[in-house]
């Protein structure tokens, strides 16, 4: 892992994304693009979100502030241990929410805010999310509908 708050390639969208805040590694699935290709593209999602948010909001020019950061490392844990694996859906459209009430609501605010302002910073990421959202709900492992 780099510089807190360094911008790195992505290879799989060809733009350039915020790295993850170095902080002890939480995280094994997200981070492995080649088997966890999903996962590593929300990652991605998240972390352009929570840049763009931090920069416009908080006004942070290099990386995000601490309380962003401390968010994006909670949102990157609860995405690794997402119960669906690759088959996630967006959060949106899932049926376990696994986020604190709390945390939902901070994460919703980014969201929101940074969600129209993406088809112009990272079109890319923007147009997979679209598309992953238009995605049914998996089943929940083990239980049937």
């Amino acid at each position: 892992m780099g510089q807190h708050g360094a911008v790195r390639e992505n290879p799989s969208t060809m733009s350039t994304v915020p790295e993850i805040p170095s902080h002890p590694p939480a995280t094994r699935r997200v981070h492995d693009a080649e088997r966890h290709p999903r996962l590593a593209r929300e990652l991605a999602t998240l972390a352009a979100m929570f840049a763009i948010n931090c920069r416009e909001l908080h006004g942070d020019r290099v990386g995000l502030c601490d309380s962003c950061a401390a968010l994006l490392v909670y949102a990157t844990r609860r995405l690794d241990r997402c119960v669906f694996g690759d088959n996630k859906p967006t959060c949106a459209n899932c049926t376990v929410h696994c986020y604190s009430a709390e945390k939902r609501e901070d994460v919703r605010a980014v969201m929101r805010y940074a969600g129209p302002r993406m088809m112009w910073r990272h079109p890319v990421l923007a147009v997979r999310h679209v598309l992953d959202g238009r995605r049914p709900a998996p089943a929940l492992p083990g239980h049937s509908r």
